[in-house]
């Protein structure tokens, strides 16, 4: 299996805006899920949200309602759009593809056994 690799990160001031890409192998497979996930600096690595392949979706308290997930079947691209951004939303941010039932998927517990490249979110104040 390819890991999946996300794109897109960059330097923003709080408050502002910023839409990172995931490319995943594992994106056209009946029951995949894709999940969002981060580590800041001194921090263990947390889940950020998941998106199912009935394209439910569920997020971490710390960024419900100013993340979202959502997709592009055209080029089978799965995009983290991060909206209010804070500077404690500073982290290298990662995504990950299985093969995970919804409930399982959607439920902020499961974290991949490797990990792709990630993209490095800086939120300034």
């Amino acid at each position: 299996q390819v890991q999946a690799v996300a794109s897109g990160g960059g330097s923003v001031q709080a408050g502002g805006s910023l839409t990172l890409s995931c490319a995943a192998s594992l994106y056209t497979y009946r029951g995949y899920c894709i999940g969002w996930f981060r580590r800041a600096p001194g921090k263990d690595r947390e889940g950020v949200g998941a998106i199912d392949s009935d394209s439910r979706t569920s997020y971490a308290d710390s960024v419900k309602g100013r993340f979202s997930i959502s997709k592009d079947n055209a080029k089978t691209t799965l995009y983290l759009q991060m909206n209010s951004l804070k500077p404690e939303d500073t982290a290298m941010y990662y995504c990950a593809d299985t093969v995970l039932d919804g409930p399982d998927c959607l439920s902020g517990s499961w974290f991949p056994n490797s990990w792709g490249q990630g993209t490095q979110v800086t939120v300034s104040s």
